[in-house]
């Protein structure tokens, strides 16, 4: 990004259709990315306007594709990092760039390979809005969860199954590994969901946009990585009592248990956020 923000004409630009644009550069879906393009002007107006007001502010998009979100985007005066893997998207991507001159940058690469901070202004917080690729959007989530501070918040649209385990509550079926690490750093809300024919092509599973805004303090103190190890452990065997599932630890797990106040015969989904902390507190007190 440049060392100065320029001001933002959010005036309505002469860009061709986007399924236009996809004819032109045969941008078909490639479905080993993990591409759904979604071309509904209301659902992707409706998705960057979730993130409040973006005049002048920094986004970070991952998999931009031909720009159909990235568009909205940029009417709404956001500066946009594009990180984006597809080779065949460079073309319609500076065509998008050049009708909004000053205010989007496109990075080519694997996102889970890129620091996209390195591309913001210094001490700025970025949102993260995204449509991810089905394929990565667990592995992202977790990268970004590690600097979720150094974020002001993000919305993503991900397969609905997904998006219903990061935002569960305990004691319910979907409440797992993802919604624990995910909820210790972050608020989270589920705001609507996406039919499958919104998207092109269509995908099997509806989708769902979520929005996390990162905690100003953790909800319970814990070490990241001991706290990683206790959950991956519990829910590494679900269905059975933490005086079993947790002996992946190589503890006796009685004494851990104790020592957290938490019953032997309860098992991972019944663990609030703060109860896992406690038992990885215990964990470090113990080795």
């Amino acid at each position: 990004m440049p060392e100065s923000r320029q001001a933002v004409d959010t005036s309505t630009r002469n860009l061709p259709p986007l399924r236009e644009i996809i004819a032109r550069y045969g941008l078909s879906a490639n479905k080993s990315l993990g591409q759904n393009f979604l071309f509904d002007l209301n659902l992707t107006c409706r998705i960057a306007r979730s993130s409040g007001n973006l005049m002048g502010k920094t986004v970070i998009e991952v998999g931009p594709g031909p720009g159909g979100l990235t568009r909205a985007l940029l009417q709404e005066g956001a500066h946009v990092i594009a990180i984006e893997r597809d080779e065949r998207c460079r073309t319609a991507l500076e065509e998008l760039a050049e009708a909004y001159p000053g205010q989007m940058i496109t990075v080519f690469g694997d996102a889970l390979e890129q620091d996209p901070l390195q591309f913001c202004l210094s001490g700025e917080t970025p949102e993260i809005i995204a449509n991810l690729p089905f394929n990565i959007a667990t592995p992202l989530i977790f990268k970004w969860l590690e600097d979720a501070k150094r974020y002001a918040g993000m919305t993503l649209t991900l397969q609905k199954e997904m998006a219903e385990r990061i935002t569960a509550t305990p004691r319910s079926k979907n409440y797992s590994r993802l919604s624990v690490m995910t909820q210790w750093r972050c608020e989270t809300r589920a705001l609507f969901k996406i039919p499958p024919r919104a998207f092109i092509p269509q995908p099997k599973v509806t989708s769902m946009v979520i929005r996390l805004i990162p905690r100003e303090q953790l909800l319970a103190e814990a070490d990241p990585e001991t706290l990683a190890m206790v959950v991956k452990s519990a829910f590494g065997q679900r269905r059975k009592m933490l005086r079993s599932s947790l002996k992946a630890l190589n503890v006796d797990t009685l004494p851990l248990l104790e020592a957290a106040d938490i019953l032997p015969t309860a098992r991972a989904e019944e663990l609030t956020v703060e109860q896992f902390c406690a038992l990885a507190r215990a964990l470090d007190e113990q080795v």
